[in-house]
Order: structure tokens, then C-alpha cells, then sequence
């Protein structure tokens, strides 16, 4: 992949992501109400009970982990580092031209997803989450979106070229 068309696509994916986390978190907002303690919301199912959309703000990380946290940690756990990490990823993608097309896929995913999560903190303090997957017990998810979605196909995509490449490598 010749070097300009390589770095439009890693812009393309990671600003895709972006954009249709955040229209669809704009649409939940809009038309679902939202879930508190003291009101439990709308469920609405798409798939019967299996798969559901509901409207949650999350003041920590996945599955609300360090919501609990002091405001300063939050700030640091929560903003400043994956500020960072994300930085340090988005140049790692641009430098290393030995990556796949897959791998490119995938970490810009990751950035994209990250990238939308950040900015739902610094704008709104919290990210809006809505979709959960309950298949009677035996997979159940977490109330999530569709930038932790990209996170965790990046990670699952990177998980598979990462055997894929270690096979290549035993085989040479």
C-alpha cells in the first residue's frame, strides 16, 4: 500500500468511528430516556430480550470500572493516560510500515473508539453507553457502545494476525 493511500485509510477508520459512535450516541440521547437510580428507562429490544438498547452514562471506564475513583484519578485513569496511549499508538501505526492492512484496520479502530470515549468524558463528563447482549446466561455483556465495540474488534483482530503471524514465522 503506497504511503499516502496507507495513512488516508488509518485517517478514514479512525474518523468513521468516530462519527458513527457519536451520531448514535446523539440519537440515544435524543430518544431514549435515560436510566438512574431512580428511574429505570426505556428497554428497547431489537432482538427480544438476547439484545437490548437502553441509555446509561458512565462515569468511569468499561463496565463503569473506576466511577468510584476521586475526581483527580478519574482525570488521570480516565483522560490523561488513554490521551497518551492513544498518541503513542497513532504514531506507532503511522511509522511502522511493516503492518498488515488488517492490523492497520484494527489499531485505527482502536484509536477511533478511544477517541470517541475521551471526548465524550472532557464534553459530557461521562459516556453514554446502550446496548447489551444477554444470551440466557451463558454470554452476557456489560451495557457498552459502539467505540467500545471498535476497541474490542481491534483488540480481537489483533489477537488473530498476531497467531496468524506466528504461525508464518515457525513455518519460515
Amino acid at each position: 500500500m503506497k504511503q499516502n493511500k496507507r495513512n488516508a485509510f488509518i485517517i478514514l477508520v479512525i474518523v468513521l468511528t468516530i462519527a458513527i459512535d457519536q451520531i448514535s450516541k446523539v440519537l440515544v440521547r435524543k430518544n431514549i430516556t435515560l436510566r438512574t437510580e431512580v428511574n429505570p428507562g426505556e428497554r428497547i429490544p431489537l432482538i427480544g430480550d438476547a439484545f437490548v438498547m437502553m441509555n446509561i452514562e458512565n462515569t468511569g471506564a468499561f463496565l463503569g470500572m473506576g466511577s468510584e475513583l476521586n475526581e483527580t484519578l478519574r482525570i488521570i485513569l480516565l483522560l490523561i493516560l488513554p490521551i497518551l496511549v492513544l498518541g503513542f499508538v497513532l504514531r506507532h501505526i503511522f511509522k511502522d510500515k511493516t503492518l498488515d492492512k488488517w492490523s492497520l484496520f484494527a489499531f485505527a479502530s482502536i484509536i477511533g473508539g478511544g477517541i470517541a470515549n475521551v471526548f465524550d468524558r472532557i464534553v459530557f463528563g461521562k459516556v453514554t453507553d446502550f446496548l447489551f447482549i444477554d444470551l440466557g446466561g451463558v454470554f452476557r455483556t456489560g451495557i457498552f457502545n459502539l467505540a467500545d465495540l471498535s476497541v474490542t474488534t481491534g483488540m480481537i483482530i489483533l489477537v488473530f494476525m498476531s497467531f496468524k503471524n506466528k504461525k508464518k514465522t515457525k513455518k519460515a
